[in-house]
């Protein structure tokens, strides 16, 4: 994949109002059957967003967890707030929507609903180096005109090495497609995905990038990020360990989704919090 063509690349972001983005970039959801077993894969379209083969979440389970919306309020993306005025997101998601028109939209379970806050962006960093997902750097911050009254995520120390351990069960949450190709989701949704190890994701890409990037997901697939979680939270607990970026379209066997690794940029992330929220 990776540095192969672009459209081996599925990053899994969404944008219900096409005319705002210049370029395609697919994001990614949560879904499963109405048994409640994980849903199959389907062909992907170039542009996906959800969760497949999760199930409904709580907002009150996860007080971090945010999404983003152009000024029509279509939503394209996740976030996760890493301070009471400062979100953490995808680059990709970043670069999608003119700052003007973002918004970030918290404590609110309903896509569709009135509850909760919503807030402008009123500083945009993104880390230096991003310039494609496939090539890692995936993450921004985004400093708001206000300030939350929500708990912020928790971001790893340089002794939380062993979250990134293969095997270990991670929770990924968005309000994505609910399967590759299927319908957006109308509420907040999770899903639980193991950490798979940095060898193991480089077989199933060649862009991998153990520094920038972690991998998650089954080998047969079934679970996974989708279109619209691009930007949102892998936590374990309530510990960010990776922001959802790509992957080669959603929940198929060996192809796990990609996260950008935090651990790496938790340093910039904790310092962009501070220098341009208000607290």
């Amino acid at each position: 994949m990776a540095k192969h063509a672009r459209r081996d690349r599925k990053f899994r972001f969404l944008l219900a109002a096409a005319a705002a983005v210049a370029v395609s970039l697919p994001v990614a959801a949560i879904a499963a059957t109405s048994d409640g077993t994980p849903a199959a894969p389907s062909p992907s379209p170039q542009v996906e967003p959800r969760i497949v083969g999760g199930g409904e979440a709580s907002i009150k389970d996860y007080p971090y967890a945010v999404f983003l919306t152009d000024a029509k309020g279509n939503q394209f993306c996740g976030g996760v707030l890493v301070s009471s005025s400062a979100v953490a997101t995808a680059a990709h998601c970043a670069a999608a929507v003119a700052q003007s028109d973002m918004r970030v939209v918290a404590g609110r379970q309903e896509k569709a609903g009135t509850d909760g806050v919503v807030a402008n962006v009123s500083h945009v960093w993104t880390e230096p180096n991003f310039s494609d997902p496939g090539k890692g750097d995936d993450v921004a911050v985004l400093g708001l005109d206000r300030q939350l009254p929500y708990r912020p995520v928790s971001l790893p120390g340089k002794s939380d090495a062993s979250l990134y351990s293969a095997g270990t069960n991670a929770t990924v949450v968005g309000w994505g497609r609910t399967s590759d190709g299927g319908a957006r989701a109308t509420s907040l949704r999770s899903a639980v995905v193991p950490i798979v190890s940095d060898s193991s994701c480089l077989s199933s890409y060649s862009n991998y990038d153990a520094n920038s990037m972690v991998c998650a997901g089954y080998p047969n697939g079934g679970v996974d990020a989708c279109q619209g979680d691009s930007g949102g939270p892998l936590v374990e607990g309530d510990t960010l360990v990776g922001i959802v970026s790509w992957g080669d379209g959603c929940a198929k066997a060996g192809k796990p989704g990609v996260y950008a690794r935090v651990s790496t940029y938790a340093a910039d992330i904790r310092a962009q919090s501070q220098q341009r929220g208000l607290l």
